[in-house]
């Protein structure tokens, strides 16, 4: 919320540089984003008279006008705004000036005639749109009469204003005010507040006689409203409109910137209704009904929840209670009875309703963080009584009640010694009563204790804590010593699984996957793809964007768009990891299981192209290595198995495989599915997904340093011709157990079939090497188990020797 610097002013004596104030309620209260003055990049900007003006020759849009600013010598300048005319005051942009945009304004030719200048709109001068008044918005800005001749604008608009951004936390609602921010100030610097209240003036005509409301008591525990008649409705005066814009809103009309007006200096929203477009006396506010739709006053049409609190005539709803109003009720030029409406409603629904209709308004915001239900009233007679001012307008007798409450303060009890050991300061009775005072607490002191009287403004203290925060922030934090914690000391370490992790992540790094951090948040289909068990998938309530509903069960496709994200901008070659959790659900299950995961998507090249490294696409049997490289790191007990399976139908049904340790399946890996990988718009990608958290759970043996032999290896080759059916995993699993207590190991380095091989039969050649560590094997120990070997896969498999 941007608070005008002046608008304090009004209610504190206070003169410190805005800078200076902004520092201290962000070190004291609130988060301040900015200070700014709207002034600031614009200059030689003064009042002008139109004295004289005649159209363009050479244009029929154009007119040349003389302009008085304050000058001996009027100034000629060409201006091509429809709503230009004689008699005018204007803003006047000299040559040499600057507006808006940082653009410089020159003394130019438009269409041969000379332009010593330029006539501005509100717009050019560095006004945002959104706030410049419509009857403005497309033309240039006219001053009031009483401008002078030459004078600098920015007086005039409100433009040497400081305007201080707070960022208010949930908690801190009462500071999206001016009353709020001037209460908080005061306590502050210990100020006197000057702050005014109504002098409402009633007419003759009794409200009861001509209005009757009602409130749903879970809706709106407050609800009371004021009739005004014979308005006038126009715009407002330009104090008025200064506050507004500055404070980013819109000027509209002199009833519509009353409310909001009062929204910003009490933060109590309210909302004015035309009376003559209410069918019937009677206003309710209710929830709404199966089928009701209501036209806010934005022009969009919302089909209405039976939980949304809805604003409603004998007829038809006219108004979304705390959001937005309702067009059929709207303030027009032919607007002369007012109702005026001052509430407070259920945040709760105030903040799902506005999350429904995607419709976020400066009322929402107040409701959602609570509004004082105690100035609910006087915000109410504020407005009645500046509608009569500004619209002629008369207030009818007593206000209409639906629902009450009997406002209380909120009584806290706290000792002195136990504000002094939780701050760690040696405050006396009499300082701290006195920030209490000048927080406008009632405060008493019976011994140690102090009873605590909080306002309903503060709606955010109600125990012992609240108050010694408030001690902190008024005495200080500055000024609290600085103490170190006592106690045992600790050495720090991680847990077995924190290990895991963080292993992991190296691991991954150290064989060329770099770490990716992906949104736990996808759409529905995208959550369920790559599935590793069945689950019902876990949806938000309230998801912010239609891509990002649903919990993920997965990390690939978390990946897949990195990697569609990458490629899209031509980066080819994407070799991407993650460690994260997933979340698996059960059919009565409210909370959602998490297990840790780990994945890799590899799409391209994993190596870079060098002078003596040619570019090779990632295949089945590098991503292989990576988990099987990445699973022995963990130091499991138990052999790595790889299966094919088709049960994973986002993969590759001929480049799938499950992965399995000690029998115990763990994950899987393969390459996406060509469907699979057009949706996410990618190239062909190689993936595998691992649930780390069944692999942290595993046995595991202590690494261990094994001697490098001193004696010579044995090697022997053999080619077989086998059936294609039989697996490379069943030949060499039949090796390894038939091979001798000496067989050190068995690798793969031919496969061939096509020409020259039977059709139905593959030729597959295999090295294996034997190696005794304590002596030196003889050809005839090797000679026999090589023989075991070669009689053992003719009788298992059938194989040809070859």
């Amino acid at each position: 919320m941007k608070i005008s610097y002046n608008w304090l002013k009004e209610y504190l004596d206070i003169d410190v540089p805005a800078t200076e104030l902004a520092e201290k309620i962000e070190r004291s209260s609130v988060e301040v984003d900015s200070v700014t003055v709207p002034s600031d990049g614009v200059k030689k900007l003064v009042v002008g008279h139109i004295d004289s003006m005649e159209p363009h020759p050479e244009s029929d849009h154009l007119n040349v006008c003389q302009v008085n600013v304050g000058e001996e010598e009027l100034l000629q300048i060409v201006c091509g705004a429809p709503n230009v005319a004689v008699g005018q005051k204007v803003i006047v942009a000299l040559p040499g000036s600057r507006i808006g945009g940082n653009v410089k304004i020159k003394r130019s030719k438009m269409r041969g005639i000379v332009s010593n200048g330029m006539i501005c709109s509100l717009e050019e001068i560095g006004f945002s749109k959104s706030v410049v008044p419509k009857e403005w918005a497309d033309g240039i800005y006219v001053l009031p009469n009483d401008a002078k001749n030459g004078d600098e604008i920015y007086d005039y608009l409100g433009m040497n204003d400081s305007l201080i951004d707070l960022d208010v936390t949930p908690n801190r609602g009462d500071m999206l005010s001016v009353y709020g921010t001037v209460h908080d100030v005061a306590a502050m610097y210990n100020l006197k507040e000057n702050l005014d209240h109504p002098n409402l003036i009633e007419g003759k005509t009794a409200i009861g006689d001509e209005l009757t409301v009602a409130a749903d008591k879970e809706a709106a525990p407050i609800y009371k409203m004021r009739l005004v008649n014979n308005v006038k409705v126009g715009p407002s005066p330009l104090w008025l409109q200064i506050k507004l814009w500055n404070a980013g809103i819109r000027p509209i009309n002199n009833v519509v910137d009353v409310t909001n007006y009062i929204l910003m200096k009490y933060g109590q929203p309210m909302h004015a209704f035309d009376f003559g477009k209410v069918s019937g006396r009677k206003v309710e506010a209710r929830f709404a009904k199966e089928n009701e739709t209501l036209t806010t006053l934005d022009g969009e049409t919302h089909q209405l929840d039976p939980q949304d609190i809805v604003i409603a005539d004998e007829k038809q709803p006219i108004g979304l209670a705390g959001v937005m109003g309702g067009l059929n009720s709207e303030i027009e030029d032919g607007t002369t009875t007012v109702a005026l409406e001052s509430a407070v409603f259920n945040s709760t629904i105030i903040r799902k309703t506005a999350q429904r209709h995607n419709l976020h308004t400066d009322a929402s915001q107040h409701f959602e963080r609570g509004v004082n239900h105690g100035g609910v009233e006087e915000a109410l007679d504020a407005a009645a009584q500046m509608i009569h001012e500004l619209a002629q307008g008369d207030v009818d007798q007593g206000m209409v009640i639906a629902n009450d409450e009997k406002i209380a303060d909120v009584v806290v009890k706290i000792t002195l010694t136990r504000i002094n050991h939780v701050l760690g300061t040696e405050l006396t009775s009499t300082e701290v009563t006195h920030i209490f005072e000048r927080l406008n607490f009632g405060v008493e002191m019976n011994d140690d204790e102090f009873t605590v009287s909080v306002p309903s403004r503060r709606r955010d203290i109600h125990i012992e804590a609240d108050l010694i925060e408030e001690v902190a922030r008024i005495y200080g934090y500055d000024n609290i010593p600085s103490t170190l914690p006592t106690g045992r000391m600790t050495i720090g370490t991680l847990t077995p699984k924190q290990r895991i992790i963080r292993n992991s992540r190296s691991t991954m790094e150290g064989l060329g996957l770099s770490q990716a951090i992906s949104y736990a948040l996808l759409n529905d289909e995208e959550a369920k793809l790559f599935s590793m068990k069945a689950s019902l998938p876990t949806k938000l309530d309230w998801p912010m964007t239609v891509d990002h509903t649903t919990i993920r069960m997965n990390l690939i496709s978390g990946l897949l768009k990195d990697i569609a994200y990458n490629n899209a901008r031509k980066v080819e070659d994407v070799t991407l990891y993650e460690q994260g959790r997933v979340f698996y659900r059960t059919e009565n299950q409210v909370r959602p299981d998490e297990e840790e995961h780990i994945a890799g998507a590899i799409s391209g090249s994993l190596h870079s192209e060098a002078w003596n490294q040619h570019h090779t696409e990632t295949d089945f049997y590098e991503v292989k290595g990576i988990v099987v490289e990445y699973i022995q790191s963990l130091g499991l007990n138990g052999e790595i198995d790889f299966e094919a399976t088709t049960k994973y139908s986002d993969l590759h049904p001929g480049r799938a495989a499950s992965i399995s340790v000690h029998g115990h399946e763990v994950g899987f890996m393969g390459q996406v599915h060509p469907q699979i990988a057009k949706k996410f718009k990618i190239k062909p990608t190689y993936v595998f997904e691992i649930n780390l958290q069944a692999l942290i759970d595993m046995p595991k043996s202590d690494q261990q340093y094994d001697i490098i032999s001193k004696y010579p290896a044995i090697s022997r080759d053999i080619a077989i011709l086998v059936d294609e059916e039989i697996t490379h995993q069943q030949i060499v699993d039949l090796i390894q157990k038939r091979g001798g207590a000496f067989l050190n190991s068995v690798k793969l380095f031919d496969v061939y079939s096509g020409s020259h091989v039977p059709s139905g039969k593959r030729s597959l050649a295999y090295s294996l090497t034997f190696l005794d560590k304590e002596a030196t094997l003889t050809d005839d120990t090797v000679n026999k188990a090589f023989e075991k070997v070669e009689v053992s896969l003719q009788k298992e498999f059938n194989v040809e020797i070859r």
